[in-house]
């Protein structure tokens, strides 16, 4: 899963899964562009860590909330490396509250950071790579709470759920352009806003009650970024790829595996009580 040679552009790419998104690619051989909010305090940083790989990154800060945000992004991105070949689209705005206490504008916003914002910057991005040529990538990094409910998430659950619904019929609209477009769903990542949301000690303990006896990752989803940026899947459009360490089964496997972990295979056909 060779990069060399592509450009790739991460928005929301300061801190956790867009930042280790932006490193994999980097470790591939892609030169990165990475994107986060204006006065951002991470991106520097991440920049200059990313550039320890030995691949080049461009940070550029901008609002890709807003489509005026998302155009400048691009006019700055092709002003400095000229074209974009791979675009994981990572923003998004969370706030849990419960639904009979949710504010009707923060519902909106959450929408409009999560959703409508991937509208705007891969319309934008995919009409780049139609009139470059060559094809393309697109990755949207969507959420295991697509599909999953989640007490107190109801307006990012439901965005991202749409952006699920979004990228298949834009993976179906690009075919002919040769652009693959993918989503991923993360489980539960450790990333700097869990640990707002959570203490040290609560992650590490929650993480033991996983199925793969951790939480997931930012790296553990940069790959799997790499992998629908690369050649390896030219033949894989319009796919949604959980990578959540079983989370999304963890009932079942808590319940179900672990206490039979230790007894012999049953052969007989039986079914256990």
């Amino acid at each position: 899963m060779d990069l060399s040679g592509k450009t790739a552009l991460v928005t929301g790419a300061g801190q956790g899964i867009g930042k280790g998104c932006a490193l994999e690619l980097a470790r591939a051989g892609a030169s990165v562009v990475i994107n986060d909010r204006p006065g951002s305090t991470v991106l520097a940083e991440a920049a200059d860590e990313i550039r320890k790989t030995g691949q080049s990154c461009t940070p550029i800060e901008a609002d890709v909330f807003s489509r005026a945000g998302c155009e400048g992004l691009l006019a700055s991105v092709l002003k400095a490396v000229g074209r974009i070949d791979i675009l994981v689209s990572n923003p998004a705005f969370s706030r849990r509250a419960p639904f009979l206490e949710y504010p009707p504008e923060l519902f909106e916003q959450t929408i409009a950071g999560t959703l409508t914002a991937g509208f705007h910057m891969s319309q934008l991005v995919a009409r780049q790579m139609v009139a470059q040529g060559g094809g393309g990538k697109i990755v949207f990094i969507s959420s295991v709470q697509a599909e999953l409910p989640t007490a107190l998430c109801g307006p990012y659950s439901a965005a991202k759920a749409g952006l699920n619904q979004l990228m298949m019929s834009i993976a179906v609209e690009l075919t002919p352009h040769r652009i693959n477009v993918n989503a991923i769903e993360p489980g539960w990542i450790d990333t700097p806003g869990e640990h707002v949301t959570f203490t040290d000690e609560d992650i590490e303990a929650e993480g033991r009650k996983l199925p793969w006896g951790r939480l997931g990752l930012p790296e553990d989803i940069g790959k799997a970024a790499v992998f629908l940026s690369s050649d390896a899947a030219d033949y894989i459009t319009g796919t949604i790829l959980p990578v959540d360490g079983c989370f999304r089964f963890k009932q079942g496997c808590l319940d179900q595996l672990i206490p039979l972990r230790d007894t012999k295979p049953n052969t007989s056909g039986e079914r256990w009580a």
